[in-house]
């Protein structure tokens, strides 16, 4: 971890502060080019626009995807975020050709500081119908 990485984290946290003042869950998060410049920041917005997936990582992510080059974006941007990402963020990191991510709270620690939660699940069935379903999906990824 470098100097110039616990600032950028720092900034995420404010943007978190930022995010809990405004009335939304607090977490914040900057996307960070080659030459140390900000690129973007968010916050999570799931409470002000009423999306469940206005998450700040996923946002970032989807812009990159959009205004970066593949190039550009791989091999030199990291999103920093005050705290890891959730699956959904993840993939969509994953998926948006980002660089890197580094983080300031792990899941776990996220979780300690949080009421208990019940459990939740959705309940799935499958796979099904492999010889229809496949169809539209053989050769797509080649």
């Amino acid at each position: 971890m470098t100097h110039d990485d616990e600032n950028f984290l720092r900034r995420a946290v404010e943007l978190a502060a930022e995010a809990r003042a405004a009335g939304d869950a607090p977490f914040g998060s900057l996307l960070v080019g080659p030459d140390g410049s900000v690129l973007a920041e968010e916050h999570n917005t799931v409470l002000s626009d009423a999306d469940i997936s206005a998450h700040l990582e996923l946002k970032l992510a989807r812009w990159a995807a959009r205004e970066l080059d593949p190039g550009t974006a791989a091999a030199t941007t990291t999103m920093y975020t005050s705290c890891q990402p959730c699956g959904m963020c993840a993939g969509a990191i994953e998926r948006s050709g980002l660089g890197g991510v580094v983080f300031a709270l792990s899941t776990e620690q996220l979780t300690g500081l949080k009421p208990p939660a019940a459990p939740v699940g959705v309940r799935q069935e499958g796979p099904a119908l492999f010889e229809e379903a496949r169809i539209p999906v053989e050769g797509y990824y080649r």
